[in-house]
């Protein structure tokens, strides 16, 4: 089957190198005519482990290309996925000019029976307008609109992509969703949960599901806040909960808050959409105020452990919103490091893949090769960002490195009573502070 992805960016690049390897033949389309060159060349714009080799392979076997024109794309191809931004706009609500500009493109060029398939995440009534767009453009029928949300995690794409939870198809077409099932179908034959719903309730499964997750998120982070308030331990409470099956484990991690590009974005935009209809999705709301002040609090936690920032160095491990990843959106980081300038620090940072990207943010920055050059002459370290190379640090190092055996873990990967018995102060998140072993008479 010929498929045309429109968008290669992050999703659409996952989606079409692995529906190549799939056996398709698959056609990637962007108007970055600079990232299209790039792509012809075998070079990915994004970090996304393993996904360089996956480009390479599928493009030397003939089933993977990239071009900027959309029209000869659409025209050869059965399947047409819509995979470009939908960033959000100053209310919250999803920004859908890229949605339409590709399906006005598409009625102009449509030629047979096609499948327009939104893996973009869309706000709910998304799909009808696409279909009323291409409709009014080719005065042709000849089409389905599926609804076909991506559950991609950044670091972890491509085999949450050949190997996901569920895969979610929302038509009223049987045509469509016919073509959909043979397109997913190794993911059929693996016995993974397929979800064949209309295209409204497949739009809302993406934004529910997002909008809990960072409900999880949200709620941990405020149990932690508690936990040191009250003297427990955040590891154990958590645990304690995960190990109800209704519950379960994933997401009770305490940490900065959630970032990233889906989140944020998402869950903003489905609070609005309950506006827009009258209502008030009053738990998502409060989501989001309880994310915007864990941040806040982290600025809080760093700055009384510090001492007071004016006038100190500060090392910063992690800059990406996550491991695994080049991406910085709404990264907790980049609240972190500009509390910090704003406070009169001088920051010294490191991250495995996002540095260069953050160059373009701060000048008065330093950055650096490799942690123990962040630590260096600086008056404490603050892991921001789990990487794993972080996780095996090697602390004696570090402690000759640091003016001061200070560490502020805002992801909680050591123990406090170790990091003590290292010799150094140690504070995280919803547990006891560390400190240095006194020594014994």
């Amino acid at each position: 089957m010929r498929i045309c992805v429109v968008g290669s960016g992050y999703v659409g690049l996952v989606t079409g190198s692995c529906l190549a390897d799939f056996g398709m033949y698959v056609t990637g389309v962007d108007v970055d005519e600079a990232k299209i060159e790039a792509l012809q060349g075998g070079e990915i714009p994004i970090y996304e482990p393993g996904l360089d080799e996956l480009v390479r392979k599928n493009m030397d076997q003939g089933r993977l290309r990239f071009t900027t024109e959309l029209g000869p794309a659409v025209e050869e191809s059965q399947v047409i996925f819509i995979a470009v931004g939908t960033p959000p706009k100053r209310d919250g609500s999803a920004d859908l000019k890229y949605i339409r500009q590709v399906a006005e493109s598409i009625g102009h060029h449509l030629n047979a029976f096609k499948a327009i398939v939104t893996k973009s995440t869309v706000p709910i009534g998304t799909g009808q307008m696409i279909a009323d767009i291409v409709r009014e453009v080719s005065s042709s029928d000849d089409f389905a609109v599926v609804s076909n949300p991506e559950f991609l995690r950044e670091g972890s794409a491509i085999e949450d992509f050949m190997n996901p939870d569920r895969v979610v198809i929302g038509s009223r077409d049987r045509r469509a969703i016919e073509m959909m099932l043979e397109i997913y179908s190794p993911l059929r034959v693996a016995d993974v949960p397929f979800v064949v719903t209309d295209v409204e309730s497949a739009e809302l499964i993406k934004y529910a599901s997002n909008g809990f997750l960072a409900t999880k998120i949200s709620f941990v982070n405020e149990v932690a806040h508690l936990c040191e308030k009250l003297g427990a331990d955040i590891e154990t409470v958590a645990r304690g909960m995960g190990l109800d099956k209704r519950i379960g484990s994933k997401f009770l991690h305490p940490g900065p808050g959630y970032g990233g590009s889906c989140f944020p974005k998402d869950s903003r935009a489905v609070a609005q959409i309950a506006r827009d209809h009258g209502l008030r999705f009053r738990i998502m709301e409060a989501v989001i105020e309880a994310n915007d002040q864990t941040r806040d609090r982290m600025v809080d936690k760093i700055t009384t452990a510090f001492g007071g920032v004016d006038g100190k160095t500060v090392a910063v491990l992690g800059l990406s919103f996550k491991p695994e990843t080049d991406d910085i959106r709404e990264s907790a980081a980049l609240t972190i490091v500009d509390a910090l300038r704003a406070g009169g620090a001088t920051v010294r940072a490191f991250d495995p893949a996002a540095m260069d990207t953050c160059r373009e943010l701060w000048d008065d920055v330093a950055f650096c090769d490799s942690p123990y050059q962040a630590a260096k002459g600086a008056d404490g370290l603050v892991i921001v960002t789990e990487w794993n190379r972080f996780r095996l640090l090697d602390t004696e190092r570090l402690k000759n490195l640091l003016k001061k055996p200070l560490i502020v873990d805002l992801r909680n990967i050591y123990e406090p009573a170790k990091m003590g018995a290292a010799g150094f102060r140690y504070v995280s998140l919803g547990r006891p502070e560390g400190h240095p072993t006194e020594p014994t008479a």
